[in-house]
């Protein structure tokens, strides 16, 4: 414990002795004002839309099938009872299978937004270290992030420069 307390106080100290300088942006504002970011984003909600609606009618198909098999399990011979249970089965992997490719990890969804977002985000990425080289700042923070930043004086607040060195201006 007390490493750690020496650690702390050195690390302090170090940052203290060289007057280093910080800002912050805010990277909810910076991208409510980039354009291309907003048409990214419908395009991506009605993909999400059009594929929801795909993985919900199999779904859909595979419940239908079941409240058929239900009111007609009494009169069925216990091959045919097999035939649609598998048919059952069958219809309910295939809208799992149809969900993860494009919702899973590392599905549809999930690649379209890199491509849509990665640009932009690098984009902003480059404007902010433009800045921080010219500005000779050693540290910018995201206050909309949960980086525990709870006061961040707005004299401090780059977001309106990034904006402009982006072409957007406010």
């Amino acid at each position: 414990m007390k490493k750690l307390v020496t650690i702390c106080m050195f690390v302090l100290g170090t940052l203290s002795v060289s007057a280093q300088k910080f800002a912050l942006i805010d990277m909810d504002y910076i991208l409510k004002n980039v354009p291309a970011y907003e048409r990214a984003n419908e395009q991506l909600n009605q993909v999400s839309r059009k594929w929801q609606a795909e993985v919900e009618a199999l779904t859909t198909e595979a419940s239908t099938l079941y409240k058929n098999y239900q009111n007609e399990v009494v009169f069925l011979s216990q091959e045919q009872k097999q035939k649609k249970q598998e048919e059952i089965m069958n219809k309910e992997k295939e809208a799992s299978e149809l969900k993860k490719k494009y919702f899973g990890p590392e599905g549809e969804l999930f690649k379209k937004r890199e491509s849509l977002m990665s640009p932009i985000q690098e984009e902003i990425y480059n404007a902010v270290k433009d800045i921080a080289d010219l500005r000779g700042y050693s540290l910018i923070l995201d206050r909309a992030s949960d980086a525990g930043i709870i006061f961040g004086s707005p004299k401090i607040d780059i977001s309106n420069e990034v904006l402009q060195k982006l072409g957007y201006s406010n």
